[in-house]
C-alpha cells in the first residue's frame, strides 16, 4: 500500500480544495531531500534486533534497504522507524528518501551486528568552535553499532544523545565548567564498552564571525560613527576617558580576522566623541550590531550639545547571548523624550548587569529611507484583510503588530504560523485586484519579523491560473526584530500577476514558529524623484478661502490617526447644509509646482461617503489657465489616498490648489478631511 504514498497525499489535497484551488504548481518547485541518513538503535539481547529510523530533510517518505537477504525494502513515511533482526555480520544499509513531488535522494552507510562486546573504543571529546558551551563527541569501535554519550549534569536525565558508531553527536551545556563525562558504546551482545573523562565545557567570550553587512546607502541617507561600510564621521573618538576605568571597565579595538570592532570589557558607561557635531533630525534610525555572552542589556543615549548646554535621552534594548544582536532605534525615540537632535557630539552606552560584562559593537551609524526610491504600496493590513490560503500546513491571519518597534511601527500585520511537523513548502498567498506593475517597479520590499536569523523567506509571483511565476529567495539577517527585505524582480518573465506567495523559513519543516510580515510594496530605485510633499498642515496653516456658503476651513489634531494617515495635523472642511454644489476651499503655495518634474498629485482624504466626487483643480495666478480632475472616494469613514494626474494640464505656472468635497450634490453638514499633498509620479 506504501508504494502509492505520494500519490495518496497529492489525491488528499486534491479531494480538500474547491474547483478554483486546485493550484499545486508550487509541488514542481519542491527541492529533492537532502541529508539523508538513517540511526540505529540496537538490542543487547543477542538476537540482532536493530530498529531503523530514516531522517532527511524536505522528505515525505523512505524506502529503507536492509542489505542482508530480504527482498523487499521497509516503505516508511516521515517520522516512522522499523525493526528488523540481523544475523552476525557487516551490512550496506540503503536509504532511498523522497519529496512530495517524487524526487530522490540515496545514501549508504554501514551497519555493524555483532555478538562481542565493543573493543578497540576510541573517543573524542571537543570543544565546538564556533558554538558556546558545545560539545562534539565522536566514538569508533569494533563490533559496536552505537553508542550514548553521558553528559555528567546533575539533574539531567542521562544518556542526553545517541549516534551511530563512527559519526559525531553535538551537545550544549547550559553552563561551562568540568563534567564526568561517559561514552557506552553498544552491539547486539549483552556485554558494552564504556569509556569515561573529566572534561572543560569552554565558552566563546568573543565572537566568531563578522557582524551582518549594512546595506549599500546612499551618502545623504547616512551618517557613519564606526563603520567599515560607510565613510565615518571624521575624527571621531571612541574611546574617550570618562572615567570608566574607576568601575574596572576597559576597552580596546577587537580584530577579527582583519574585520575591526569595539570591544567594551566590564562595560559600565561607555562614550564616544564625534568629530563634529550631528544633525541627526532627518535621519530615522540609529543601527549598531551588539555581541555579547553575559550582558543582558544595552541602554543607548544620544547626547546634544548645543551652546553649552549638555542634554541626553537613553532607550535600552535586550541583547541575544552568544550571537550578533542588529539593533535599529527610532530617532522618534529620542526626540518624544524632548531631545532636540540638530546638535548629537556623543554617544553613550551602559551595560546592564553593571561593569559585569563584555560587548563588541560594530556599525554604529543613523540611516534614513532611500532618497531616491519612490514605492507604490500592495499591502498593508490596515483596512479590510485580504482573503488568505494557506497551504502545507501553515496558517495565516491579520492580528494587531505584536512588536511596533524599529522597522515597523503600524498597527496591523499579518501571522504566518508554521505548525509543527507542517511541510518544508508551508506557507500561504492572497490575490490583488490588478497585477502588479512590475514594468515601473522592479523590486518588491516586504517588513518581515522572524524568531530566527538565517531563515529563508521567498517571496513568489503567479498570475490568475498560476502558469506563470517566478520566486526570489532572501535569508533574514536579524531574529526577534522587524526588517525590510527587497526582492528583486526584473527578471521575472512579462505576466500579470495578481497571487503574492510567501514561505517562511523554506526547506525546514515547521515547529510552530510564528512569522509576521507587513508593508508589501513595488519598489523603483532606478534613481527616479522622490515624491514631494507640498502641504502636510504641521507647520504654519495656509491662508484658505472658501466659496459656496460654505465654513471656513480650519486646522485640527487628526481625528482619526490610523490606516493611510497617522499624521498629527489635518485640514477639516464642513459642507454647510444648504451649501452650493459646488462649494469648496483654495490655498496658495509659495512656488509654482513643478511639473517639470512630477505629474501627478496625490492628497489623503477621510469622507463619510464612499463613492462621493473629490476634485482637485489647479490654478495660476490670476486663473486664467487651470486644470482640474475628479477622483470618486472607494471607502466611508477611513483614510484613502487618492493620486489626480496632471499630466494633460496646460503649461502653466500653478500656484492656487482648489478642493472640492462630494461635488454636484448640495451641502448637508458633512465634513470632509484632508491632508499630505504630495507631488509624485
Amino acid at each position: 500500500m506504501k508504494k502509492i504514498f505520494n500519490i495518496l497525499i497529492i489525491l488528499i489535497i486534491f479531494g480538500s480544495c474547491t474547483e478554483d484551488e486546485r493550484d499545486l504548481s508550487f509541488v514542481d518547485s519542491i527541492v529533492a531531500p537532502a541529508n539523508v541518513a538513517a540511526t540505529y538503535d540496537i538490542t543487547q539481547d543477542n538476537t540482532g534486533s536493530v530498529t531503523i529510523t530514516p531522517t532527511a530533510d524536505g522528505a515525505s517518505n523512505f524506502k529503507v534497504f536492509f542489505g542482508d537477504t530480504t527482498a523487499e525494502p521497509a516503505e516508511l513515511a516521515a517520522g516512522e522507524s522499523v525493526e528488523h533482526v540481523y544475523a552476525e555480520g557487516t551490512y550496506e544499509l540503503k536509504v532511498q528518501a523522497f519529496s512530495l513531488n517524487g524526487k530522490m535522494t540515496e545514501t549508504t552507510q554501514q551497519l555493524v551486528v555483532s555478538f562481542k562486546a565493543p573493543e578497540n573504543l576510541l573517543v573524542t571529546i571537543e570543544n565546538d568552535q564556533s558554538v558556546s558551551r558545545q560539545v562534539n563527541v565522536t566514538a569508533t569501535a569494533d563490533f559496536a553499532t552505537m553508542f550514548e554519550f553521558y553528559s555528567g549534569e546533575p539533574g539531567v536525565s542521562q544518556p542526553v544523545a545517541t549516534a551511530n558508531i563512527g559519526e559525531t553527536l553535538n551537545y550544549q551545556y547550559a553552563m561551562a565548567g568540568d563534567y564526568d563525562m561517559r561514552v557506552v558504546a553498544k552491539g547486539a551482545a549483552i556485554a558494552t564498552t564504556e569509556y569515561t573523562a573529566t572534561f572543560t565545557v569552554t565558552e566563546i567570550l568573543q565572537p566568531v564571525d563578522s557582524a551582518p553587512i549594512p546595506p549599500t546607502r546612499n551618502d545623504t541617507d547616512v551618517i557613519s560613527i564606526y563603520s567599515a561600510a560607510y565613510t565615518n564621521v571624521a575624527g571621531t573618538d571612541t574611546f574617550p576617558d570618562w572615567g570608566q576605568g574607576g568601575q574596572g571597565s576597559s576597552w580596546a579595538e577587537f580584530d577579527l580576522n582583519g574585520d575591526k570592532m569595539l570591544q567594551y570589557v566590564n562595560l559600565s558607561y561607555q562614550g564616544i566623541q564625534f568629530g563634529s557635531s550631528q544633525d541627526v533630525s532627518g535621519m530615522e534610525y540609529l543601527h549598531l550590531d551588539v555581541w555579547t555572552t553575559d550582558v543582558d542589556q544595552l541602554e543607548t543615549s544620544l547626547i546634544n550639545i548645543s551652546g553649552g548646554v549638555t542634554t541626553e535621552a537613553p532607550v535600552t534594548n535586550g541583547l541575544t547571548s552568544d550571537q550578533w544582536t542588529s539593533i535599529d532605534i527610532p530617532i522618534s525615540d529620542y526626540t518624544d523624550q524632548g531631545l532636540t537632535v540638530t546638535e548629537i557630539l556623543q554617544l553613550k552606552f551602559v551595560g546592564t548587569p553593571w561593569a559585569a560584562g563584555t560587548v563588541f559593537i560594530d556599525n554604529i551609524y543613523f540611516w534614513k529611507s532611500p532618497s531616491n526610491t519612490s514605492t507604490l504600496g500592495v499591502q498593508d493590513f490596515e483596512g479590510a484583510a485580504p482573503t488568505f490560503t494557506s497551504f502545507g500546513g501553515a496558517g495565516v491571519e491579520v492580528i494587531a503588530n505584536p512588536d511596533m518597534s524599529g522597522a515597523n511601527t503600524t498597527a496591523n500585520v499579518a501571522r504566518l504560523t508554521k505548525g509543527n511537523g507542517s511541510e518544508i513548502w508551508a506557507g500561504g498567498f492572497f490575490e490583488i485586484a490588478s497585477p502588479l506593475d512590475l514594468a515601473n517597479y522592479s523590486k518588491i520590499s516586504v517588513k518581515t519579523w522572524s524568531p530566527k536569523q538565517g531563515a529563508v523567506v521567498k517571496l513568489k509571483l503567479e498570475n490568475q491560473d498560476a502558469s506563470i511565476t517566478h520566486e526570489v529567495d532572501l535569508n533574514t539577517t536579524v531574529a526577534n526584530q522587524w526588517e525590510q527585505l527587497v526582492y528583486d524582480f526584473s527578471g521575472a518573465p512579462t505576466a500579470d500577476y495578481v497571487r503574492i506567495v510567501i514561505f517562511f523559513d523554506f526547506g525546514n519543516n515547521g515547529d510552530d514558529s510564528q512569522y509576521y510580515y507587513d508593508e508589501i510594496e513595488l519598489v523603483n530605485d532606478a534613481g527616479g524623484p522622490q515624491p514631494l510633499v507640498f502641504q502636510d498642515f504641521e507647520g504654519t496653516a495656509p491662508a484658505f478661502t472658501v466659496f459656496g456658503n460654505i465654513a471656513g476651513i480650519d486646522v485640527i489634531a487628526n481625528p482619526d490617526a490610523t490606516g493611510a494617515n497617522t499624521t498629527a495635523n489635518v485640514a477639516r472642511l464642513t459642507k454647510t447644509n444648504g451649501s452650493e454644489i459646488w462649494a469648496g476651499a483654495f490655498f496658495e503655495t509659495g512656488s509654482p509646482l513643478d511639473f517639470n518634474t512630477y505629474s501627478k498629485i496625490s492628497v489623503k482624504t477621510w469622507s463619510p461617503k464612499q463613492g462621493a466626487v473629490v476634485k482637485v483643480k489647479l490654478e495660476n495666478q490670476d486663473a486664467s489657465v487651470t486644470h482640474e480632475i475628479d477622483v470618486n472616494t472607494t471607502v466611508a469613514n477611513q483614510w484613502e489616498e487618492l493620486v489626480y494626474d496632471f499630466s494633460g494640464a496646460p503649461t502653466a505656472d500653478y500656484v492656487r490648489v482648489v478642493i472640492f468635497f462630494d461635488f454636484g450634490n448640495n451641502g448637508d453638514d458633512s465634513v470632509y478631511y484632508f491632508d499630505q499633498y504630495t507631488l509624485t509620479n
